[in-house]
Parts: C-alpha cells; sequence; structure tokens
C-alpha cells in the first residue's frame, strides 16, 4: 500500500502551562529550541523524512507565531499539490462553539477535513517533543501485526514514569494496560504520544461515543482503554533513539545542554535526515576581537563582545562587552547588556538585561526571563 494512504495529523494546541513565561504568549510548539530550531521542526522534519506527504497541524492556544512559522509548509517539502501542511484551528457553526477539549476530540472535531483525505490511516503526534524517528517503519511494524493500533513506547527513567502514559505489553508487544500518568506506575514503558490508527476504526469509535454519552476527549484515558476493553489489536511499537519531552523549563535546558554535552544523540549534521526550518538571510554571526566563546553554538547575526561558554545562542543575540553567559540558551533578539551575568538560565526572545544586570540559577532550579521582559542593572534574578 502506498506511502499517502497515510497522513498525519499533529496536535500543537496545548497551552504548555509548565514552561511558565515561555507560553505566556506562544504555543509551545513554537518554543525556540538549538539556536536555530522551533519545537516543532522535529515533528514537521521526521514527517517529510518519513516520506509523508500530508500534514494537518491542529492548532489553538496562541496560535499566531506558529502560525506563521508553518506557513504553507515550504520549509519542509510540505507545499505539494498532493497533500500539503493545513492548519486546523477550532471555529464556530450553527451548534456552537468547536473548541478543542482534549486529543480525541480535536481529531474528532477534524473529522471532515480528514475524510477528505480519504486515509487507510492517521498518524497522530505531538508537534512538542524532540526526536528523529521514521514513522514508515513504524507503519509497516502496524501492518505486520495487523494491529487497530499501535503506540510508540520507549523506557523512560522510573522517577520520570508518573509524567507519561505508561504500559504493559506481552512477549509480543501487545498492550495488556495503559495507564495514563500513573502517580505509583508499574513499568516504565513511556507512550511517545504517537499513534498510527486505522482511520475506519477509530471513525466508528469516536462517532459511536459522541452520538451517545460516551464522549471520547482523550487518547490515554478515554480511547486507548476502551480499544483494549473490547480486545482491539494494540500493539507497541519500541523506539531505542534519542527523545525528549521539553514540557518543562528544566527539561527545555537539559535538552538545548545535551545539544552541546552528547551531539551525537540528534545528530543535526545528519544530511540523510535533516531537521529543516524556517530559514532567513541573515548575516553571519560576528564574534569580535575581545569576546572568548567556549563550547557553545553561535547562531546567525548575533554579536558576541564578551564571554560565553556551554550556552546556547539563538539569532540575533547581542551579548556585549564584559558580560557573561554560561551553562544557559538564550533565545532570538536578547540582548545581554554590558557586564550582566547569566547562568543556568533560559533568556526568552527579545529580553533585555541590562547593564550590570545577573540572572543566575542552578543546576537543579533554571532562572527564566521571558519574552520581551527587562531585567533592570544591578538586579539578580534567580
Amino acid at each position: 500500500m502506498a506511502k499517502e494512504k497515510m497522513i498525519s495529523l499533529i496536535l500543537a494546541g496545548g497551552q504548555g502551562t509548565r514552561l511558565g513565561k515561555l507560553t505566556k504568549s506562544t504555543a509551545k510548539p513554537a518554543v525556540p529550541f538549538g539556536g536555530r530550531y522551533r519545537i516543532i521542526d522535529f515533528t514537521l522534519s521526521n514527517v517529510a523524512n518519513s516520506g509523508i506527504k500530508t500534514a494537518g497541524v491542529i492548532t489553538q492556544y496562541q496560535p499566531l507565531e506558529l502560525n506563521d512559522h508553518i506557513g504553507n509548509g515550504s520549509s519542509w517539502g510540505l507545499n505539494t499539490n498532493r497533500g500539503g501542511v493545513t492548519i486546523l484551528q477550532p471555529y464556530q457553526t450553527s451548534e456552537g462553539s468547536k473548541m478543542f477539549e482534549g486529543t480525541a476530540h480535536a481529531i474528532y472535531q477534524n473529522i471532515d477535513y480528514i475524510d477528505q483525505q480519504d486515509p487507510d490511516y492517521v498518524l497522530i503526534l505531538s508537534g512538542d517533543h524532540i526526536y528523529k524517528m521514521d514513522y514508515d517503519e513504524m507503519l509497516q511494524e502496524h501492518k505486520k501485526n495487523n494491529a487497530a493500533l499501535t503506540v510508540g513506547v520507549l523506557p523512560v527513567e522510573w522517577d520520570e514514569a508518573s509524567r507519561f502514559g505508561i504500559m504493559n505489553t506481552d512477549d509480543e508487544n501487545r498492550v495488556t494496560e495503559f495507564v495514563e500518568k500513573p502517580e505509583h506506575p508499574e513499568s516504565n514503558l513511556a507512550s511517545m504520544g504517537i499513534y498510527i490508527f486505522n482511520w475506519q476504526t477509530l471513525r466508528e469509535y469516536l462517532m459511536a461515543g459522541y452520538s451517545g454519552d460516551n464522549q471520547l476527549m482523550d487518547f490515554g484515558k478515554h480511547v486507548i482503554p476502551l480499544f483494549l476493553m473490547n480486545h482491539e489489536k494494540v500493539f507497541a511499537h519500541a523506539f531505542n533513539g534519542y527523545w525528549r519531552d521539553v514540557g518543562t523549563v528544566q527539561s527545555l535546558w537539559q535538552a538545548n545542554m545535551e545539544l552541546l554535552d552528547a551531539p551525537e544523540n540528534l545528530q543535526l549534521q545528519d544530511k540523510d535526515w535533516q531537521i529543516y526550518s524556517q530559514s532567513e538571510a541573515l548575516p553571519a554571526a560576528m564574534i569580535t576581537a575581545g569576546a572568548d566563546v567556549k563550547n557553545a553554538t553561535i547562531s546567525d547575526a548575533s554579536i558576541i563582545e564578551g564571554n560565553v561558554e556551554h550556552a546556547v545562542l539563538s539569532k540575533s543575540v547581542k551579548v556585549e562587552q564584559g558580560a557573561q553567559i554560561k551553562d544557559s540558551m538564550v533565545m532570538p533578539g536578547a540582548k545581554i547588556g554590558k557586564n550582566a551575568k547569566v547562568e543556568y538560565a533560559i533568556i526568552g526572545e527579545n529580553a533585555v538585561l541590562e547593564e550590570g544586570a545577573a540572572v543566575i540559577g542552578t543546576p537543579d532550579q533554571i532562572a527564566l526571563v521571558g519574552y520581551g521582559e527587562i531585567v533592570h542593572g544591578g538586579y539578580v534574578k534567580s
């Protein structure tokens, strides 16, 4: 069966409250990552690299920056006549608001769009994870197992397991139990928020649920348990590569630091599986004679006059003389003033640290400066 029979639907409408100030005015998938990317670039690039031609991006919370970033999908080669990127937002009908109330509800609200594509399979993805994955391999396993649903899983640290949907499997990787964010997990096999459904099967469940009293709002809480209860064939697809949920300030900072400490994890230089992003024609970064830069990434149009060590700097960042940045991530357009000091911190887009300001965190408590926030000189923020 041709790859074109599977379409992708990317869930990108969550508020991302655990990122605090960083998602006050923008959607989590639009948050910058790794100097030159936005978080959603990884999912969109995986879709394109897997040979999938159609992507529906479901947005809701603060979508303007995300919509502008995705545009017509040309940055990922997804602007073809056969498929392409479609932004799917809530809408108003004669029956009332169509706001999305959960992951499965968001799919139900877009049934008309999916039916227009006439797929055999739907690949449902989260737009806020960092990884590289070939979804076609997962599809081939799904077909081999004659599954109704296949869930992408990977083992996580036990102390992180309660943040995820956790499942138990038998010797043939068939899922026997699924528990969403268990307080006391019995397994560390976490759902990656990646699902392949047989479309007609999922469609029948959603339509039956919403025509009665069993409204299926969420995949983890409602759809997957119902599939298991009805003895549908649900399988796990094991993923052993690098994968990060960057849903918290700490995890976002950690994943950025891992680009410096273990670049082989993501292999961003790999031309066979490139991560694409919207690109601008910007001048090269400038590092002046008095600057000192060690183990850092410096993106286009940045001007470095101070000291930068073990840090990820996005485009158009200015670091003035005497300023010090260490163990930190700095987002686009930020200005670090003369003699300012930044340690264990994330500095938001277009933030300004005035001369002599200090933003000091710790490895366990990352300091955060929001988008456009101004930190005045002589002020220590932690």
